[in-house]
């Protein structure tokens, strides 16, 4: 339940009661709605807070031993529920301050343009106000007002000269919009000088630096007083709604064994009693608390768990140079995960929160599947780690810099979270025929992947990266296209809605799986139906119809001839008529898709898998 924080009053701790603005769910609080989104309440807009004005009191810790160690937290905290009564919650701040009259036209900041603080008419004319629909960001995460003033007085033939006399403190601006085109020519800043400029050319890459104006480095969702100085990343004019102005950095895992076993939660529970201690001490608090009585746990069992306790610090991958790219699907995270989601998981007391058993029926005569799993029981913990403007985070070392923060407090100990469970099926590529393909594609001396790549390293040059690598490969394009083409099978087929389903990739030399599941907190995740859809009769099914579905497109030869296709050129045959998903079920931000490694291409240069 968002509440209202005037800037640079929020404390964490402050008992004040503030009035609240709306609710939202604990999930948009991870994934939309995240520290310093934008979030619109009616006709007035608002940044939310930094963790430190978040009132977690009372809330349980949300503990995963193998997210923490590499996110160098001590646990995470779920975001906290709606609290009327006292008047806690997360805080949020208006933002931007610049407001607008439609009636009158002025221009200025909402302290100076409303009747009251909490009031949002204009004191000239009564009409409602509106926010500003521009602000300004930078790629280090820096939000700010858009510099109405600058931009209208600032001579584009002087790159940034000595703008006109009038005076910033002085000036009355106003805001018109013809009405005669939708385009930015048609809004006009006037000032009380007789200067005025249209909002044309303000969205250039540095269209704003060409006049001389830089970031200030401030941090709105922090407070006044945290801004960074010296920041030298070009300020971007951004819309208040756009999807660019915050992009999250969600780190998530699922709990499988031993990680999330009875008596691993016991042993971390009393961590401090055994982690780097003696076999001996570790055995006598084990007798002093029950844990070796009959029916109980026997020694070795104990010993091992405390032994992968301490050795969860090990988790974290061993750090690469800063242009290597690194794709999540390919982490030692999911190594391990992968692991167990090949064995079989029973159902027993011990395993809480991970069952994995194989259908009934043989999968050999999948062609091109090697196993099919149903994970008939999972849980996902999703933490946000911080945020990203105006480009998506990569997953590089040098990629980390640009991350913002959540909190003034760099030490505050943990990270907002929340767990989700769900269900599941897994399957896994046949190596053999997998291999083989890899060969042929090779021969077949088409440079599909190569194009995709390619495409992929430009557009990091774009964004300044000096000499990136692309880990891009035809078995994670073959993977991760074959998990759209699934997902919008089984949304058609079995009533799911495709945003409720989801794909967690596992991509390596090592591994080719995908896990498809349902874990989320909607109402729909946790129907049962996506374990029917694992016995192998309903697979052989859906794997068939999905192929034949992406063999055509409505967009077809448009489609899969295209050269180029989706942002940056990431994309070849794909499109929304036949592979894109909504951002909720892909990982990869819809991007790297190809029917052609699926089926190949109609011209047979490309050899597709289940060709």
């Amino acid at each position: 339940m968002p509440r209202r924080t005037n800037p640079g009053t929020a404390a964490a701790g402050d008992d004040r009661k503030r009035p609240s603005i709306g609710s939202i769910r604990r999930a948009q609080q991870i994934t939309t709605y995240g520290v310093g989104g934008l979030l619109a309440v009616a006709d007035q807009s608002y940044i939310v807070s930094g963790l430190d004005t978040w009132d977690v009191t009372g809330e349980p810790d949300l503990r995963d031993q193998r997210l923490e160690p590499m996110l160098h937290v001590n646990g995470f905290r779920r975001p906290p529920a709606a609290r009327v009564a006292t008047g806690r919650g997360v805080r949020v701040r208006r933002f931007p301050a610049t407001y607008s009259c439609p009636e009158c036209k002025a221009l200025k900041a909402f302290r100076d343009l409303s009747v009251g603080p909490d009031k949002n008419r204009c004191v000239q004319c009564s009409a409602l106000l509106v926010p500003s629909r521009f602000m300004v960001a930078c790629e280090d995460g820096h939000l700010d007002e858009f510099p109405y003033w600058d931009w209208v007085h600032a001579d584009p033939k002087r790159k940034g000269g000595s703008p006109t006399a009038c005076s910033r403190a002085t000036a009355e601006m106003t805001l018109e919009t013809d009405g005669r085109t939708a385009s930015l020519r048609s809004i006009v800043i006037n000032c009380s000088c007789g200067q005025k400029a249209s909002m044309e050319g303000a969205f250039g890459k540095m269209a704003l630096r060409s006049l001389g104006l830089r970031c200030r480095g401030t941090r709105p969702w922090l407070g006044r007083e945290a801004t960074e100085s010296k920041c030298n990343r070009p300020p971007r004019t951004l819309q208040r709604g756009s999807s660019a102005a915050w992009f999250a950095d969600l780190r998530s895992a699922l709990s499988i064994p031993p990680w999330h076993t009875e008596l691993m939660e016991l042993v971390d529970a009393h961590r401090r009693h055994l982690v780097n201690k003696s076999d001996e001490r570790i055995m006598e608090f084990a007798e002093d608390e029950g844990w070796l009585a009959p029916g109980g746990h026997s020694p070795s069992q104990v010993l091992r768990t405390v032994r992968t306790l301490e050795n969860a610090a090990h988790l974290e991958p061993a750090e690469d140079d800063e242009n290597q790219i690194r794709f999540a699907a390919g982490e030692p995270l999911r190594q391990e995960e992968y692991e167990q989601l090949c064995r079989v998981i029973e159902d027993t007391p011990e395993n809480k929160h991970f069952v994995c058993e194989p259908p009934e029926e043989d999968s050999s005569d999948l062609p091109g599947i090697d196993r099919v799993m149903l994970v008939k029981r999972l849980r996902e913990v999703r933490a946000l780690t911080g945020f990203t403007r105006i480009r998506p985070p990569q997953g590089s070392k040098a990629d980390r810099d640009r991350i913002s923060r959540l909190s003034k407090s760099p030490d505050l100990g943990w990270l907002p979270a929340i767990d989700v469970v769900g269900e599941g099926v897994f399957l896994t590529m046949d190596q053999e025929r997998l291999q083989q393909w890899e060969s042929a594609v090779l021969r077949a001396g088409s440079d599909r992947t190569e194009r995709m790549r390619v495409a992929h390293e430009d557009l990091l040059r774009e964004q300044d990266w000096e000499s990136p690598r692309s880990p891009l490969t035809s078995r994670f394009v073959l993977l991760h296209t074959l998990a759209h083409v699934l997902i919008n099978e089984w949304s058609l087929d079995c009533g799911y809605p495709a945003a409720s389903l989801r794909e967690r990739l596992y991509a390596s030399d090592e591994m080719c799986g995908v896990l498809l599941y349902t874990a989320t907190s909607d109402s729909a995740g946790s129907l049962g139906g996506i374990i029917a859809r694992g016995e192998i009769a309903e697979v052989s099914r859906s794997l068939s119809a999905a192929l034949e579905r992406a063999s055509w497109c409505s967009s077809d030869p448009l489609c899969m001839e295209v050269d180029v296709n989706g942002v940056g050129g990431l994309n070849l045959a794909a499109c929304h008529a036949c592979l894109l998903l909504p951002e909720t079920s892909c990982e990869m931000n819809n991007t790297f898709l190809d029917r052609a490694h699926l089926v190949g291409t109609p011209d047979e240069d490309f050899p597709g898998y289940f060709a």
